[in-house]
């Protein structure tokens, strides 16, 4: 399959999306100071590191997501909030939750976040 857009335009893509559909503004994303994002981020990068095989017996039944440790003990929201999707969308989401994590450090050193 080919993608009209590079990774770095779809991580930007899927921010702005996350920013403007979802209402995760930045004063949103100061809201989570325990590494969520990170570790949201760690866990749509693990789900898309998997083989095809793998993910074809996840996505056969999503609550068997919930049965791998890095979920379980990683996810940090309602399961609701888990959506896997491909490899590429998976971490494409992955990106978008990195970047959104360091402008969230960024704004705390300038001493304007949580």
């Amino acid at each position: 399959m080919t993608h009209d857009t590079t990774g770095i335009q779809a991580i930007t893509a899927e921010r702005q999306r996350q920013t403007e559909k979802e209402g995760w503004t930045p004063e949103y994303d100061d809201t989570h100071t325990i590494g969520q994002m990170a570790r949201a981020a760690a866990c749509y990068a693990w789900a898309a590191s998997l083989r095809d095989g793998s993910r074809r017996f996840f996505d056969d039944s999503p609550s068997n997501w919930w049965l791998t440790a890095v979920i379980k003990r990683l996810w940090p929201w309602d399961r609701e909030w888990w959506k896997p999707k491909d490899r590429r969308a998976d971490l494409v989401r992955a990106g978008a939750l990195i970047a959104a994590e360091i402008d969230r450090l960024d704004r705390l050193e300038e001493g304007g976040g949580s």
